[in-house]
């Protein structure tokens, strides 16, 4: 099989901005700021295939918690899958974004680390620049720039690629098991792409 997708990628954890996950500069990233990090993570589709299956104007998301120093550090995620996707098209997310389908995916920290599959759920998933919306389940706005002259960069889209942080105006979350209520909390967005081999 063979597959690329490209586009945008928008993330958010209760993190103080700058994230200590990111790489600033040329110093590589550490532990969260407060030892466990919960979040969403999500990726808009603007180019993309699973073989002749288009991906193209799809996305997906992760809403995510992990504990610094639990052993292995393990993730807990829950996949959303675009719910206008039809069943062949919302497959190949989820093989992308669970590493069964391979490729440069497969050094992200939900594949490479033990996990915790809650769930994988077919939801309503806008991302408009800065702005998630996943359902009824995340709200999540971040327009404030964060002033920095460093570089910044995060290893889930890849550290080549340089990206915005943000402070978040708003994140809540209810997405069984998990609900939050954020503010002033670290965002970062940048292209991604990802592929096959």
């Amino acid at each position: 099989m063979t597959w690329r997708i490209a586009g945008a990628y928008f993330e958010s954890c209760n993190c103080d901005a700058i994230c200590p996950c990111r790489m600033i500069g040329t110093v590589p990233g550490g532990r969260s700021t407060h030892g466990i990090c919960y979040g969403a993570l999500s990726w808009r589709i603007d180019d993309g295939h699973f073989d002749d299956v288009d991906l193209s104007g799809l996305a997906t998301a992760l809403v995510i918690r992990y504990d610094d120093d639990e052993p292995g550090s393990p993730w807990s995620i829950v996949l959303h899958i675009d719910d206008r996707g039809d069943k062949a098209q919302r497959a190949a997310l989820e093989e992308i974004f669970l590493g069964e389908a391979g490729g440069d995916v497969m050094r992200l920290p939900w594949i490479r680390k033990p996990r915790n599959v809650i769930d994988v759920r077919v939801s309503a998933i806008e991302l408009d620049g800065t702005s998630l919306r996943i359902g009824e389940a995340v709200h999540l706005d971040a327009t404030k720039p964060f002033e920095t002259a460093e570089r910044v960069a995060c290893g889930i889209p890849g550290y080549e690629r340089a990206g915005t942080e943000y402070t978040a105006d708003r994140f809540d979350v209810d997405d069984d098991p998990f609900r939050w209520q954020l503010s002033g909390n670290c965002a970062f967005a940048v292209d991604f792409e990802y592929a096959s081999g």
